[in-house]
């Protein structure tokens, strides 16, 4: 289990890898995002992205599943996430893309008010498979500490 106490500011971690497909593109934005350009190759084409695009919110989605599946295979202490700093959605995904979800700590901050749990957080970077960032956030993660 890693704990608080086991992180290490400056570390880097490659979360994993995601295929983004055209289906799922489709079906996201029928669900959550509905605009033309994340529906329709035909309307995508009359804007700057060009063709099909996924929503940003899809990318968050996507990010997260790639985060969580590695949290789980590592057995981290978390214990959630008050939120996200500096969310930027930098270039367009397009369906047939490959994202690769990547992290470095920056900060840890042992809890004033709750002893047994600390936060960190992590500059989290999103690329495509041409090495392209594609979105960034500041992560903030809430982890157990160490039991004594």
């Amino acid at each position: 289990m890693q704990y608080f106490e086991d992180l290490e500011i400056g570390k880097e971690v490659v979360f994993g890898r995601y295929e983004v497909t055209r289906e799922e593109v489709i079906e996201f934005a029928r669900k959550y995002d509905p605009q033309p350009f994340h529906l329709s190759d035909e309307a995508a084409a009359k804007t700057h992205f060009g063709r099909l695009a996924a929503s940003g919110w899809h990318t968050c989605a996507m990010t997260m599943a790639v985060i969580a599946r590695h949290v789980n295979d590592t057995e981290q202490a978390g214990l959630g996430s008050p939120g996200v700093d500096e969310l930027r959605w930098l270039k367009p995904v397009y369906p047939g893309d490959t994202l690769t979800v990547t992290s470095r700590l920056v900060e840890k901050t042992p809890s004033r008010s709750k002893p047994e749990i600390g936060s960190f957080r992590s500059q989290v970077t999103v690329t495509n498979q041409d090495g392209v960032a594609v979105m960034t956030f500041t992560s903030i993660v809430l982890i157990r500490r160490r039991p004594v």
